[in-house]
């Protein structure tokens, strides 16, 4: 595939106009077409917000295979994408997200920052100042109940056996998209084992909760006043109070299925879906399936092909430029190069 179309429709693409809006997209529409590699797709470093460089510390922590300098260039790019009111947005200039900037304190805690530091007390009054720990979102809380620092009682029902559901039923993993099944299915595991973090440094965050994670009575912090909050509440307590009677055999038939739907979606260098959240969730979940497969490799039992080749695609979504170091949300150049042909596509209309 040489020199693909892009290429050869660019000048009709971009067509002259004498307004400052018009150069703009022409002068950026060309920029992108500058960058286009030979092949034709477009390949970027695509920098995520503070959460996936904060997980990925968070991940060597869980696992006890910490790799201290990485770690602390790590730690630079999280101190310098703080933002002025203490916390980390979603967004460069953004306002403070609660769940991202718990990650990214409890992260550069793991590393070793001082929490009496003037960046962390910063980073702690301004959680506290926004509802504390106890208002993160799901995903979050998940990663604090691995670690111990919250109850599983924290986190919503979600029983493995979702994935044994009939297409026909209300909810099928199916009807939901596909970056968002290959996060969901490891983790149905893991919430279904619930494996607790190794944190050979014993690191826990209390100090960033108004009140003590067990003392916490209504860990829903969605406030919103769409019908369907209550539903899924009493749906939530009825899966809560059903969940431990469930049998044990259709546990291990769902938690099978997991595991070969998991393997079956490997990819390459690209692991499971390309995003990070998908392959860290199967890093975590291959160590505890005790399925008497599994082999003693560096202190940790893991597949003998698996879950070594998932560490290593986990690895792969990591840049390292100069004295700092992140990891981005994607490493496929498929969604970038399908953003940047639509990009310049886009601008023949304008």
């Amino acid at each position: 595939m040489q020199n693909l179309a892009l290429n050869a429709i660019a000048p009709n693409l971009i067509r002259p106009s004498h307004s400052k809006l018009d150069d703009a997209l022409q002068k950026g529409a060309q920029y992108l077409l500058d960058l286009q590699r030979p092949d034709g797709h477009w390949a970027f470093e695509l920098e995520a917000d503070a959460t996936i460089p904060a997980e990925y510390i968070l991940l060597d922590h869980f696992l006890d295979t910490i790799n201290q300098p990485l770690h602390e260039r790590m730690a630079v790019y999280l101190r310098s994408i703080q933002e002025d009111h203490g916390g980390w947005p979603l967004f460069h200039r953004g306002e403070l997200n609660i769940s991202a900037s718990v990650k990214a304190y409890f992260a550069l805690k793991c590393v070793g920052d001082d929490i009496n530091a003037p960046h962390m007390i910063k980073a702690r009054e301004a959680i506290l100042r926004h509802g504390g720990a106890e208002t993160c979102n799901v995903f979050t809380r998940i990663q604090l109940a691995l670690f111990g620092a919250v109850p599983w009682l924290a986190v919503p029902v979600m029983p493995v056996e979702i994935i044994l559901l009939p297409r026909w039923f209300p909810f099928h993993l199916s009807k939901v998209a596909y970056w968002s099944r290959t996060v969901i299915v490891p983790l149905l595991v893991l919430m279904a084992k619930k494996p607790k973090a190794r944190n050979p440094r014993n690191v826990h965050a209390d100090e960033l909760f108004s009140t003590p994670p067990d003392l916490v009575k209504d860990w829903n912090s969605n406030n919103t006043r769409s019908i369907w909050n209550p539903v899924f509440r009493i749906i939530d307590e009825i899966l809560r109070f059903a969940e431990p009677m469930l049998p044990t055999k259709s546990r291990q038939k769902a938690i099978d299925l997991c595991v070969a739907w998991v393997k079956e979606r490997l990819n390459g260098e690209d692991g499971l879906g390309a995003i990070y959240p998908a392959m860290a969730n199967s890093v975590m979940m291959y160590p505890h399936l005790g399925d008497g497969a599994l082999i003693a490799a560096d202190n940790i039992c893991l597949p003998p092909l698996h879950a070594a080749a998932m560490r290593s695609y986990v690895d792969h979504v990591r840049v390292v430029p100069g004295i700092e170091s992140v990891t981005v949300p994607v490493g496929s150049g498929i969604e970038l190069s399908r953003f940047s042909g639509t990009a310049v596509s886009s601008n023949r209309g304008s």
